[in-house]
């Protein structure tokens, strides 16, 4: 029997980390407004090993890229805050300190600063590469034998599995500009993923599990390598050296290792070998020695934004919404002079219904 890892108070709990910032959504209105029967149900299916997800919804969404978004009902993502709320224990003391991806404290900002400090060091020469096709290239099967070395509850691993194997592109509800779908490259699309491969964007046990199955990467980096300066975030890494033909026979033993071990590729057209001084473009900011600046093509787009803006700006608190999110993102950079000089060239009749506050930091509405 699950009862004590599916009892109806660690599921209540599960149900209450699932709501954050979620609540007034329908789906959740809907489940709180029969809260207990919920619960009561998911322990029943979970105590007799009959649970199943439900369909997926999907969109396509276009920023950063184009990709889809697969988002399980309310009632599953309950049960994906329990399976993470047990298996996060037993992984994250496994994983090692400079993979960024979806853990508390190690976010994109976190990840830079790192950069930044690795980067100190003289002459140094990095190499930067990203997965092919990552998330529809997963194996369910590897990942599952993974966990299957940390964990011993059959019940646990039932989950995980049911979890893992579910196909969320068999009958998913289609939402959005039903138009975008046929402009995802069929390769990036879990509608095209062979049987047993492929993981939802979009949920967070597929975000967690992405860091189980790279994280035979950064053991393999780190104490077979022994590549002392090594960071990942997601499927994209950076490791730094000071002798640049060593980083060639790096990534040749990462290449092996990758698809002897994980049935993963580099992505042919996504790797660089250079020399540190010039700047590392790394999660939105080219990263150097001395500061760190905001990528050209994140300030081209906030432009453009505030072009759209000054020809029709009713929904006043989206376009401060808007604005304030990219200086948050600016805030992280050495960018005073970059904030000031938007503000003064490219803001236009904006400045009519908005002020900065705190030297450029965010904005107010007048």
């Amino acid at each position: 029997m699950l009862s004590n890892f599916c009892s109806f108070q660690k599921l209540i709990i599960a149900y209450y980390h699932c709501r954050k910032k979620k609540r007034l959504k329908t789906s959740s209105a809907e489940f709180e407004f029969n809260l207990e029967q919920e619960i009561m149900d998911l322990e029943k299916v979970l105590q007799n090993h009959t649970y199943l997800p439900s369909a997926f919804s999907v969109f396509v969404v276009t920023e950063p890229k184009i990709r889809e978004i697969f988002a399980a009902n309310f009632r599953d993502r309950v049960v994906h805050h329990l399976l993470y709320s047990f298996l996060l224990p037993i992984f994250e003391p496994e994983f090692i300190a400079d993979s960024y991806a979806c853990r508390k404290g190690k976010g994109t900002h976190q990840a830079v600063k790192k950069l930044s400090e690795f980067l100190k060091q003289d002459r140094l020469f990095f190499l930067q590469a990203d997965i092919k096709n990552y998330f529809c290239s997963i194996n369910h099967d590897i990942l599952f034998n993974l966990i299957q070395k940390q964990v011993n509850d059959p019940d646990i691993l039932w989950l995980a599995k049911t979890i893992i194997d579910f196909d969320c592109a068999d009958n998913p509800v289609k939402k959005g500009q039903l138009e975008l779908f046929s402009q995802v490259p069929a390769h990036k699309s879990l509608f095209n993923a062979p049987i047993g491969r492929g993981l939802p964007i979009g949920n967070l046990t597929s975000q967690f599990f992405a860091n189980v199955y790279l994280n035979e990467l950064d053991q393999y980096v780190k104490h077979t390598l022994n590549c002392k300066y090594y960071i990942r975030y997601v499927d994209d890494f950076i490791i730094l050296d000071e002798n640049k033909e060593k980083l060639y026979q790096i990534k040749q033993q990462i290449e092996e290792f990758l698809r002897q071990k994980l049935t993963l590729e580099l992505h042919p057209n996504k790797w660089q070998i250079e020399d540190a001084r010039k700047g590392v473009d790394f999660l939105g900011y080219v990263t150097k020695r001395t500061h760190i600046l905001v990528r050209r093509r994140v300030i081209k787009n906030l432009k453009k934004k505030l072009q759209e803006f000054q020809k029709e700006h009713t929904n006043l608190k989206y376009v401060l919404s808007c604005i304030n999110s990219y200086y948050a993102h600016f805030r992280h950079a050495d960018g005073y002079n970059l904030r000031r000089n938007l503000w003064e060239k490219h803001f236009g009749v904006l400045k009519d219904i908005l002020r900065p506050a705190d030297d450029f930091k965010f904005f107010r509405l007048k």
